[in-house]
């Protein structure tokens, strides 16, 4: 492979501080980057002052250029804003997929076309792999347990030309033992955990004082008042615990009507749902078929379940757990990402 200048994303983590050590080592040209994506307050994600550091010192012993973005502003306006207003109108946001589809692929690989760099690196376990007919696909990674391809199932076949995921062949034991052999300050370093503008625990206190307070009721599937609540952005559809209600069973949250500032509770098989009714919809290359059995994910770390995708609905094999209105689904052809969308009411 020819050398070629690099961006490699750097977030202090173990795993891009890897990315951009074997990028360095096959002999590209490469510079690092780290984002200043939030100025508040922040414990769990990848924004603090000591992340910042530990992708400095990684890239000083790597010998490579390394810098500091200020996006704080596109990140508060494209990924923050949204955030709250969707748990105001009773939707349940995925800020890490805004922020992958806004931030780092696409404010940032603007800047690498900026700096002349001809690929984005970052360290996100998936896979860019080159068909036999020479498309390029996103393919899960390595590590089924550390798999991230679903937060990047929006991306597209031009973006995916772009970058490159060097540790998606890698599983995250093999990413530990290589920072130890490099002696990397990070190579022990806990994953980032949670939302990374919310502090532990913190979402409930963060949405309090972002969202105006109404208070409404709780009711049952009958329609039977079963309790009150402060505010609809503490609940999210599936919700089991802090619900606030006792019932002497269990009850989930089943809807959420933002209008009347109403939570409807009821039991687990009362979330089931045969549809889903999705927008949004992208795809790594072509359209699938309306008869094409797919395999569909709801959640980061959830089990794909078969369905197809007919007019813009994905139509369970088998009816599923209701999802809450604004996450992804990602849709899978075996290992291969076919493309994405995002649930509607």
């Amino acid at each position: 492979m020819n050398a070629l200048r690099v961006l490699v994303a750097m977030s202090g983590g173990v795993d891009s501080s890897v990315a951009a050590a074997l990028l360095v080592e096959q002999g590209h040209d490469v510079t690092g980057v780290t984002l200043k994506l939030w100025g508040g307050e922040s414990d769990s994600g990848c924004c603090s002052v000591s992340d910042v550091e530990d992708a400095r010192r990684v890239a000083a012993q790597l010998d490579i250029p390394h810098y500091v973005f200020d996006y704080t502003d596109t990140f508060d306006e494209q990924v923050v804003e949204p955030y709250v207003e969707a748990y105001a109108t009773g939707n349940t946001p995925n800020p890490c997929v805004d922020c992958n589809r806004h931030i780092k692929f696409g404010r940032l690989l603007d800047r690498a076309d900026a700096l002349g760099c001809e690929v984005l690196a970052t360290g996100h376990h998936a896979r860019r792999v080159r068909g036999a007919n020479g498309r390029v696909e996103l393919e899960r990674a390595v590590d089924a347990a550390k798999d991230q391809s679903y937060v990047l199932a929006m991306l597209t076949a031009a973006q995916l030309e772009r970058v490159w995921f060097p540790v998606g062949e890698l599983t995250k034991a093999a990413v530990r033992a290589y920072a130890l052999s490099m002696n990397l300050r990070n190579a022990m370093k806990p994953d980032s955990q949670d939302v990374c503008f919310i502090t532990r625990g913190g979402r409930e206190r963060f949405l309090a004082d972002r969202v105006p307070a109404r208070a409404g009721s709780i009711v049952d599937s009958s329609g039977a008042t079963v309790g009150t609540h402060s505010g609809i952005a503490r609940f999210t559809i599936g919700q089991r615990r802090g619900l606030g209600i006792a019932t002497g069973e269990r009850r989930f949250v089943i809807d959420i009507d933002a209008s009347s500032a109403t939570v409807t509770v009821g039991r687990a098989e009362d979330l089931l749902r045969s549809q889903l009714r999705v927008g949004g919809c992208t795809f790594v290359h072509d359209t699938p078929a309306a008869d094409a059995d797919l395999l569909v994910q709801v959640r980061a770390h959830g089990e794909a379940v078969s369905g197809r995708l007919v007019e813009g609905s994905v139509v369970f094999t088998e009816p599923q757990p209701r999802v809450a209105p604004g996450q992804l689904v990602a849709f899978y052809d075996g290992s291969r990402v076919v493309g994405s969308a995002v649930v509607g009411a």
